[in-house]
């Protein structure tokens, strides 16, 4: 998983449409997935902040992608998160940068889904738009 640089671009805001040289764009729908596994509730004594963020796991489409253990490292980030915010000590740089380290090897930011080459379809939204293959062939034909 490429880390460094710029964080790519969606598949469809991309100009070139040439192969890119790495493994595939794997996709994924944006909503959970329907098959997931019984997962362990989180813990009772866990800050809401870090409840919320493990519950949110379960509603996202990258879910679709963790396996048993995906599910274990999440626990133990929600609970790293919710010892750090339950503390009275601020949180040092090196805890911050453990933390976003474990939580983007679970793919939780659009910007580390691209760098690994997975992207969650989005939702349409609102009515479709018209093509204009009408007007190209219009245009073709105009051409000669």
């Amino acid at each position: 998983m490429g880390t460094r640089g710029p964080i790519p671009k969606r598949s469809e805001e991309r100009r070139r449409v040439n192969k890119i040289d790495g493994p595939d764009l794997a996709k994924a729908p944006s909503e959970p997935p329907a098959d997931l596994p019984d997962l362990p509730e989180p813990d009772g004594l866990w800050h809401p902040i870090a409840t919320q963020w493990y519950l949110s796991l379960r509603e996202s489409g990258q879910a679709a992608f963790y396996q048993p253990s995906d599910w274990a490292m999440a626990r133990y980030a929600a609970e790293l998160m919710s010892r750090g915010l339950q503390s009275d000590r601020p949180p040092n740089g090196q805890y911050v940068a453990a933390l976003n380290s474990v939580m983007a090897s679970l793919l939780t930011t659009e910007g580390d889904r691209r760098r690994a080459r997975v992207e969650l379809e989005r939702r349409q939204t609102g009515p479709k738009l018209a093509t204009v293959k009408p007007l190209d062939a219009y245009r073709d034909l105009a051409s000669g």
